[in-house]
Formats: structure tokens, C-alpha cells, sequence
């Protein structure tokens, strides 16, 4: 195989192979970084004795990823306030391909690093048993037991109903009108009671460091935020699907970009995802051409 052949081969699984880093790691930038090391491990590697790219390429970046997880989470546990996932917006068919929404990711990362592989290789890759095991350097029976494990979690973390792209991106304007107008009955009608915000912030910007919990709680803070005038120079950007949840982009205080996803069942906000973090937003600001708007 010339070189010219071993990158086509690893550019045509390339897609594959960013969706599951972010996946293992949460962040599009870790991911693409380790996706690259990949690539030069990749070309040094003997072809001849390569059967099937695609598990060889997989292995690769599923250890790489394990290796980046060990410093990533030292960095998570000095992490200023709540950490999210980078946001991806736009990614309907990726989430349905993957069936992983922001919801599940968050359910992943209660997961140790070798949960996590397994479940994401085995039961959303459809990588073989005996083939995780490998990556993994476990034997069967213990891999089955990860995935086991953390296929439980997700389970648990699963919406019982999908919401249809119309009614939640209803739900999601919805709720932008009603908490920066200060209109608490709407927001009440909205909310359930258990709801709970989370907010991401990085350190970088103003957020919320701790979960919001509770209908009543989150509606005295919108209404709170309201007549400080926090919401005066704010701005409605645009409706998106973000990690396969319906959401919006908006700037806040004028220049603070932001994303709002939403979890919701029987018509309810269940659970609110906000990112500000200035740094796992530049892709989002880019493509919206918001150059004015931090990052």
C-alpha cells in the first residue's frame, strides 16, 4: 500500500473516527487532536500486517483517547463550576446514527474511562466482543461485565419519549421569551419540578457555578435576573438541535455568546444545559459568523 492509498483509507473512516474521541472525551478539539496523532501512527504502521482498517484505526484512537482521559479528568476535578461537552450544534443525523445525545454523554461521563470504551466500541460502534477485549487488553468476560455496567447507566439516562424537532424547538423559544421577559407563569408552565440547570462557564465568563434545582428556585432567578435588566442587551440568534436536544443560540450581556440545550418529557423542561465557555464555542461563532460576539 502506497501512501497515497493508506490516506484515502484513513481519511474515508476519519468521520467515524472524530465521532467516537468526542464521544470518549467531550470536547471536539481533544478529539480531532487525538484523531491526528492517529493519522501519523497510522502511516507509520506496517500495512501489510493490517486485516481491517477500521478496528486497527478504532484500537488507536480508543487508546489514545484512554491516555488523554487520565489528564482530562485531573483537569476536570479543578474545573471552575459545572463541565459540559462542547456543545455540537446541528448534528441530527450524527445523534441518530450514535443514538448519543448531550443527555447520554453527561450519563458517560459518570463512567471510568474503560466503562465508557466498552460501551461506546461494543454497543454504539459495533465493534465485536473479542475485538474490544483486545483494545481494552481485557479478556471477554470482563468486557461484557463493563458494558454491562455502563449500559445500565444509559438506560437509566434515556428520554422515555423522543421530542419531535418541531415541539421542542416551540418549547425552546418558548422559553427564551418567557425567562427574559420575566414572564414566571409561562416559565412555571414550561418547567417541570424537578428541573435543573446546569451552566458552563469554564471560569472564563459569568455563570452559574452550582445546578439550579427546583421549578421555584429557577423561576425567582429568571424573574430576579429579569429586574436587574440582565436581559436588555441580550439577543435570540437562532433555534438549533445541539447534541440531538433542542436548544438556541443567543448573546447574553451583550457580547457573551451562548448555547441553551434542553432535555424535556411529557412537554416539560427537565433539565436546562447552558455553555459559555468561551473556548468550546469558537466552532459554533464561526459558522454563525458571530465575530463580534466572546469567543
Amino acid at each position: 500500500m502506497n501512501g497515497g492509498d493508506a490516506t484515502a483509507i484513513f481519511q474515508a473512516h476519519r468521520p467515524r473516527l472524530v465521532r467516537l474521541a468526542y464521544r470518549m472525551l467531550g470536547s471536539l478539539a481533544e478529539a480531532e487532536d487525538v484523531v491526528q496523532d492517529a493519522y501519523l501512527r497510522w502511516r507509520q504502521a506496517d500495512h501489510a500486517t493490517v486485516d481491517v482498517p477500521a478496528a486497527f484505526l478504532s484500537r488507536i484512537v480508543t487508546r489514545l483517547c484512554l491516555d488523554t482521559l487520565k489528564s482530562a479528568r485531573v483537569r476536570r476535578e479543578t474545573y471552575v463550576g459545572a463541565w459540559l461537552p462542547e456543545p455540537l450544534a446541528g448534528s441530527d443525523e450524527e445523534a441518530e446514527e450514535d443514538d448519543l445525545t448531550l443527555t447520554l454523554m453527561m450519563a458517560l461521563e459518570r463512567l471510568s474511562p474503560l466503562e465508557r470504551a466498552a460501551f461506546l466500541l461494543h454497543d454504539v460502534f459495533g465493534v465485536a466482543l473479542d475485538e474490544v477485549a483486545g483494545t481494552l487488553h481485557r479478556d471477554a468476560a470482563a468486557v461484557r461485565q463493563l458494558a454491562v455496567r455502563a449500559r445500565r447507566h444509559v438506560q437509566e439516562a434515556r428520554p422515555r419519549y423522543p421530542v419531535a424537532p418541531e415541539e421542542g424547538e416551540r418549547i425552546a423559544q418558548a422559553f427564551y421569551a418567557a425567562s427574559h421577559l420575566g414572564d414566571v407563569d409561562t416559565l412555571r408552565g414550561l418547567l417541570a419540578q424537578d428541573v435543573v440547570l446546569r451552566a458552563d462557564g469554564g471560569g472564563k465568563v459569568h455563570a452559574f457555578r452550582n445546578p439550579i434545582l427546583g421549578v421555584e428556585r429557577m423561576v425567582r432567578l429568571f424573574a430576579s435576573l429579569h429586574a436587574k435588566g440582565e436581559f436588555q442587551s441580550a439577543a435570540f440568534i437562532r433555534p438549533m438541535r445541539i447534541d440531538g436536544l433542542p436548544g438556541y443560540v443567543s448573546v447574553e450581556r451583550g457580547t457573551v455568546l451562548q448555547t441553551t440545550a434542553f432535555e424535556i418529557e411529557d412537554g416539560r423542561i427537565t433539565a436546562i444545559y447552558i455553555t459559555r465557555n468561551p473556548d468550546k464555542l469558537v466552532r459554533i461563532a464561526q459558522a454563525l459568523g458571530l465575530a463580534g460576539a466572546t469567543p
